[in-house]
């Protein structure tokens, strides 16, 4: 999901270090240009400057324990040079450009053979998870699980989809905690009774698949568990509403109404997109309650991964310029599958 599309770039950090906070804000950017790493990733037009509020926010709150919890905040770690891919392996084409992609206009609709690539880099992006998923335990490094997932890929013919993407250093994203999403594999050792998510996106054959989940690290308290099964259940009600036809805004009303009912957050600022043939593409898939126009056709790709949190929905980037945390620390989590609308209704590309 590297890359998602940020979406409402002006209500980002409306609440964050009170009404101030809103006069950094004022573009009304069209999505294309919204959708660029490299302009800040949170709002697109974010300065350094900016970013720098993320010191400020934390220097605010106590670093190294949240209150009524013994987790302590994440910080960040030492981050490994990029890894190599071998020369035979077909590269996306934004790899080779310093500029960032952008989101491709119109939907990914396919015909058999298409369906048929994007059934097979499903599917390899879903054995690529379900092996990192195993990697999972206290004490093991994110840059360790990043190493193992690299390597899975490549050994079958892949490319690592977020390698370069905007200049995200790292192929695979991990999630720790009151990480939201794009998190940069590093240092940092799992601790028992973290909660991590790994996204995964594989590039195969000319076609991205792209999924991810919430894993448990060692004893994981009733409060994360209860959070983690809420969000994959919002995926799993998502799905099953897909079928031609149907609007897309029915996506985010049921994962709005599922999240209400267990008094969770949904983050509003990073979405759904289309997928196949290039990462990120039309449609904008939103999580929450909304009246965007737009219906699924047979066919099409895209992926559905929402974010839910326990505390405070609003975002917070760090200085690298892609982990993004919740703003109060309080722990979030995602799933993500890419579908196919099919004439039943959907089918489920990244399942093993």
């Amino acid at each position: 999901m590297v890359g998602a599309l940020v979406y409402g770039e002006a209500k980002l950090f409306s609440s964050f270090l009170g009404v101030g906070a809103n006069h950094f804000l004022r573009s009304r950017l069209p999505v294309h240009q919204l959708f660029n790493p490299g302009s800040k990733h949170v709002s697109m037009q974010l300065s350094r400057a900016l970013s720098g509020l993320t010191n400020l926010f934390f220097s605010r709150r106590n670093l190294d324990e949240m209150q009524n919890t013994k987790r302590k905040r994440l910080r960040p770690g030492k981050i490994s040079p990029r890894l190599p891919v071998p020369d035979n392996i077909t590269r996306p084409p934004y790899v080779k450009s310093k500029r960032p992609p952008g989101i491709a206009s119109g939907p990914e609709v396919h015909d058999e053979k298409g369906i048929e690539c994007m059934r097979a880099s499903g599917r390899l992006a879903a054995q690529v998870l379900e092996y990192a998923g195993t990697l999972v335990k206290p004490g093991i490094m994110t840059d360790d699980i990043d190493k193992a997932v690299h390597q899975m890929i490549i050994d079958n013919g892949a490319y690592p989809s977020p390698l370069g993407y905007g200049g995200f250093p790292k192929s695979v994203c991990t999630s720790v905690n009151e990480c939201i999403c794009h998190g940069i594999p590093d240092s940092r050792a799992l601790e028992d009774g973290d909660i991590i998510n790994i996204d995964v996106t594989v590039y195969l054959n000319g076609y991205h698949g792209d999924t991810s989940a919430t894993f448990f690290c060692g004893n994981v308290d009733d409060e994360a568990r209860k959070l983690v099964q809420v969000t994959k259940e919002c995926l799993d009600k998502a799905i099953s509403i897909c079928a031609p036809g149907v609007e897309f805004k029915k996506i985010g009303k049921i994962i709005h109404d599922h999240a209400d009912k267990h008094r969770y957050g949904v983050v509003q600022q990073f979405v759904g997109h289309g997928v196949g043939r290039v990462f990120h593409a039309d449609p904008v898939v939103l999580h929450f309650r909304n009246n965007d126009a737009g219906r699924m056709v047979l066919n099409q790709t895209f992926t559905i991964e929402p974010m839910l949190t326990i505390g405070s929905i609003n975002p917070v980037m760090w200085n690298d310029n892609w982990t993004v945390v919740t703003e109060d620390g309080s722990l979030s989590a995602q799933f993500e599958h890419t579908i196919l609308i099919t004439n039943d209704g959907a089918e489920i590309l990244t399942r093993c």
